[in-house]
C-alpha cells in the first residue's frame, strides 16, 4: 500500500495548497529582492497593460458595455498612476527610516525597516475588476510580496483578460490568478495566507476577516455603504448637480464611492432637481430614447444586480416617492435608465442599503442638524460629499461625522490622488491603500534597535541596591 504524504493530503483537502506552496517556496527569495528588481516587474506589468488595451475594451464592453472612455479613465488611467507613482517612489519607500532615541537609551539606535507580509490573497470585485485587482496588487509586488489574485467571476471576459495578462508578465511562483466563483474564494479563504486583501460587500468581508482571524494574519477590507452628499444654501446649485451626476452615474452607478444619496436644503429642492435633469440630459442625451442608446452609460453587471436594484426602485414608487427622472427599465439587456427621486424619507426602501446602481434619492432638510442626525443613523460610509462655500458648515460636517474619505465641492476624485490613502471606517471597511499607504499595508514595519558602546542600562540590572533604586527613581521624575 501506497503512503500518502501530508502534501498530497492536503492537495486533495483543498485545491489550491499547491499553488500557495509554490509562491510560499518563493516567499523568502521574493523578499530580499531590491528596488531596482521591484521597479522591473512594475514597468514590465504596466508596458503589458498599456500594449493590451484594445483587448480590455473588448472584455469589458462584453461584460456589462462599459464605454472605452471609462474603461480609459476609471481602469486603465488609476492603474497607470499606480505604477509610476510606486515606480517613482519606490526607493525611497524601501529605505529603512530612522526614528528618535530617548535619553535613557543613549548610546543606541533605533530605525523602522519595512519588510514583505509574504504570500498574500487580494480578492477583487466586479465593478472595477481591471483596477480593483491591478491598483493592490501594485502595493503588494512593491512591497516585495508574493501574490494570489481572486478576480470576480461576474465579468468572466475581464477576468479572463487578467488572467493571461499577469501569465506573460510574472512567473506562477510570484503572482498567481486564480478563477472561479464562491467554491473557489471559499477555498483560497482557508489557506494560511500572511495578508488577505479583499474589496466587495460587508456580508463577505465579514467572512474575509474571520478568514485572516483563524491564520492570525493581517486584513485589509475596503467595502462601501451609503455615501451621502450634504448640499447647503451656499452651494454652486448647477457646478454642484453636475458633479453628483457625474459621480453618481459613471459605471452606471456600480461604484464604491459613488454618491448614494443627497441631501438638499428644502427650499432650494426644486431648483437642485432641475440641475441634476440638466446635467443628465447633457451627459446621457435629451430623451429616454437617447438615453437608452447612448454608449455612454453601461449597464447592470448581471441579472441579480439588475433584479435588487429594480426591485428597490419599485417598491419605493409604491410607497409615494416622485420620480423626476428616469425609472425605465429593460430586464433583456440589464437596463435602469439614469433615474432621480424625490419625496423620500429615511424609511423608503431606496435607503435600505447600498444602492449601487444607477438611481439617485433626493432628501429635504431644514438644517444642518437635522442632515447630521441622518448621516449619523446610517453606518459609517466609504465617502461623504459636501457641497458649501462655508468654511463653519464644512468644518462642522467634518467634525460631526465620519467617514473613509471625504470631497469638499466635488466627487469620487479623491481616490485619484495617489498621496492620500482610500479605505473605510468600521462598516466600510478596515485599512487603506494606494501610493505609499498601500506599500505599507503589504509591508511589516519591523522595530530594530542597535545598541552602541555607550551602555547605561546596566545600572538598572539586579541586585537593586540602594543606589540602583535612587536611579530609577531618578529615571522616572523624567517624566513627571
Amino acid at each position: 500500500m501506497r503512503v500518502v504524504s501530508t502534501n498530497e493530503e492536503q492537495s486533495r483537502a483543498n485545491p489550491f495548497q499547491e499553488t500557495f506552496e509554490r509562491l510560499k517556496a518563493r516567499r523568502w527569495e521574493q523578499a530580499r529582492t531590491s528596488a531596482p528588481e521591484r521597479v522591473a516587474r512594475l514597468k514590465k506589468l504596466r508596458a503589458a497593460l498599456v500594449a493590451r488595451r484594445a483587448a480590455l475594451y473588448e472584455a469589458l464592453y462584453e461584460d456589462f458595455r462599459k464605454p472605452a472612455a471609462e474603461v480609459e479613465t476609471t481602469e486603465v488611467l488609476l492603474v497607470l498612476m499606480e505604477l509610476d507613482h510606486a515606480i517613482k517612489q519606490l526607493g525611497k519607500w524601501m529605505k529603512p527610516r530612522r526614528v528618535g532615541t530617548p535619553v535613557l537609551l543613549m548610546g543606541t539606535s533605533s530605525q523602522v525597516r519595512y519588510e514583505p507580509k509574504g504570500v498574500v490573497l487580494i480578492m477583487a470585485p466586479w465593478n472595477y475588476p481591471l483596477q480593483l485587482v491591478l491598483a493592490p496588487l501594485v502595493a503588494a509586488v512593491a512591497a516585495g510580496n508574493c501574490v494570489c489574485l481572486k478576480p470576480s467571476e461576474k465579468t468572466p471576459h475581464t477576468a479572463a483578460f487578467i488572467t493571461k495578462l499577469i501569465q506573460d508578465v510574472f512567473p506562477p511562483n510570484e503572482v498567481v490568478v486564480v478563477e472561479g466563483g464562491a467554491r473557489e474564494s471559499q477555498a483560497l479563504l482557508e489557506l494560511p495566507f500572511d495578508h488577505f486583501f479583499f474589496t466587495g460587500g460587508a456580508r463577505v468581508g465579514r467572512k474575509v476577516m474571520e478568514a485572516a482571524a483563524r491564520h492570525l494574519a493581517g486584513v485589509t477590507l475596503e467595502l462601501g455603504g451609503k455615501s451621502p452628499v450634504v448640499v447647503d444654501d451656499t452651494a454652486d446649485l448647477a457646478a454642484s448637480a453636475e458633479r453628483i451626476v457625474f459621480g453618481k452615474f459613471i459605471n452606471g452607478g456600480q461604484t464604491c464611492v459613488a454618491p448614494d444619496y443627497v441631501l438638499v436644503p428644502s427650499a432650494r429642492e426644486e431648483e437642485f432637481l432641475g440641475h441634476l435633469r440638466a446635467s443628465i440630459e447633457r451627459f446621457y442625451g435629451g430623451t429616454e430614447e437617447a438615453r437608452r442608446a447612448s454608449k455612454d452609460f453601461c449597464r447592470m453587471v448581471d441579472d441579480a444586480q439588475f433584479t435588487r436594484v429594480n426591485t428597490l426602485l419599485e417598491r419605493s414608487v409604491a410607497q409615494g416617492v416622485r420620480v423626476v427622472l428616469g425609472g425605465q427599465v429593460d430586464a433583456a439587456s440589464r437596463y435602469i435608465a439614469p433615474t432621480v427621486l424625490s419625496d423620500v424619507k429615511p424609511e423608503t426602501a431606496i435607503m435600505e442599503e447600498e444602492i449601487f446602481g444607477p438611481v439617485l434619492p433626493v432628501l429635504r432638510y431644514d438644517s444642518l442638524d437635522e442632515a447630521v442626525r441622518l448621516i449619523r443613523a446610517g453606518t459609517k460610509p466609504l465617502a461623504l460629499y459636501i457641497f458649501s462655500h462655508a468654511s463653519g458648515t464644512v468644518e462642522r460636517l467634518l467634525g460631526e461625522t465620519s467617514a473613509g474619505g471625504t470631497c469638499v465641492n466635488t466627487t469620487v476624485v479623491h481616490l485619484t490622488n495617489m498621496d492620500l490613502p482610500f479605505g473605510g471606517v468600521g462598516e466600510s471597511g478596515v485599512g487603506n491603500y494606494h501610493g505609499e499607504f498601500g506599500f505599507r499595508t503589504f509591508s511589516h514595519e519591523r522595530a530594530v534597535l542597535r545598541q552602541g558602546p555607550l551602555f547605561l542600562l546596566n545600572r538598572f540590572f539586579p541586585p537593586y541596591s540602594d543606589k540602583g533604586r535612587k536611579m530609577a527613581r531618578l529615571a522616572s521624575r523624567l517624566f513627571e
